[in-house]
């Protein structure tokens, strides 16, 4: 029999008592980008792995601001959010190479939000064959990459696509 460890999936699973407030307004606070896993941050968005994917590279594009909804956000603040989306999605083309893209936002916990309070951008790169029978039998996804590895490579794919996208210089 193959065994297959992600000793970091255990967390989720076993769900382990959650941190305290607001991921989405800690994480980027913090000024911790690497242990934080963001990978990029523009004037009113952020751009961070999911420290549970669905799959490698798994992206959250996120507002600054707190509101549980995009309704909620001003035009300019989607426009802007729209935009690291899409920013995303291109450093992902170039450091990951997938073949395609899910890309949703979960309003509600009905909807399958994990954290509701905070409206989110979900992008997961998607591969041919990235699906098999473990997910099915076993209820387990396997993670190529290592997520510390997957954020250096996708911290560089953002300074290296968009040197000029900044908090400061995006104003």
């Amino acid at each position: 029999m193959e065994r297959i460890w992600a000793p970091w999936r255990i967390d989720y699973i076993l769900g382990e008592e959650k941190e305290s407030g607001c991921i989405f307004c800690t994480k980027p606070a913090a000024k911790e980008d690497d242990d934080n896993l963001i990978v990029h941050r523009a004037v009113c968005a952020f751009t961070m792995m999911n420290k549970f994917p669905y799959n490698n590279g798994h992206l959250l594009v996120v507002p600054y601001r707190h509101v549980p909804d995009i309704c909620l956000l001003e035009p300019d603040e989607n426009s802007l959010l729209v935009q690291e989306v899409c920013r995303a999605l291109q450093v992902l083309r170039h450091v990951m190479r997938p073949d395609g893209f899910n890309i949703g936002i979960n309003l509600g916990k009905s909807a399958g939000a994990g954290i509701e309070e905070h409206v989110h951008y979900h992008i997961v790169p998607r591969w041919n064959g990235d699906t098999n029978i473990m997910p099915v039998l076993a209820d387990i996804k396997v993670i190529p990459e290592h997520l510390g590895i997957s954020c250096k490579k996708l911290q560089e794919g953002f300074t290296k696509l968009y040197p000029q996208v900044s908090k400061e210089e995006e104003k």
